[in-house]
């Protein structure tokens, strides 16, 4: 139902606000702000994306939690959608949500409302292996006295 009432709201608050501050400043000034919000969240969430992945990337390296670095990339890339939608109460969010302090603040709130229930890692349990399954191949024997002398492969190089 929520989802619903934001989809007419937003709509109408959008157009009120065009219609207003087009009136005071402008349609070709109104326009390049539209513009210039636009191309500015872009860079913005291009940078904030950037290193929220830096954060991403060291969770996973020290084998931490990642559920905050993609809760934030998951806001980032919602902040881009609402800049490049054309409008100024979009934007007006957008630009609250590279606040990283609001991220935080809104996290924050959200992980407070959700409950987890369960968390599995998988698809549930394997399938054993029949004792008929069989696996095709070919094979040749290779002597390693006649192979000549190479360096290590890629895969034993440290």
């Amino acid at each position: 139902m929520w989802l619903l009432v934001a989809f007419i709201l937003i709509p109408m608050i959008e157009i009120g606000l065009f219609i207003k501050v087009g009136g005071l400043i402008g349609i070709g000034w109104t326009l390049v702000i539209v513009l210039a919000t636009a191309i500015a969240g872009s860079w913005l969430v291009r940078m904030q994306g950037l290193k929220a992945l830096a954060e991403l990337r060291g969770s996973l390296r020290d084998l931490g939690d990642p559920t905050e670095p993609i809760a934030h990339g998951a806001l980032i890339l919602l902040a881009g959608a609402l800049l490049l939608t054309p409008g100024f109460f979009t934007d007006t969010l957008g630009l609250l949500l590279l606040v990283p302090a609001i991220r935080r603040a809104l996290l924050r709130y959200l992980a407070s409302h959700v409950r987890m229930e369960r968390f599995t890692v998988g698809g549930g349990p394997a399938r054993p292996r029949a004792p008929d399954d069989v696996i095709d191949g070919e094979f040749s024997v290779i002597d390693p006295e006649n192979q000549p002398l190479r360096g290590p492969s890629g895969w034993t190089r440290h």
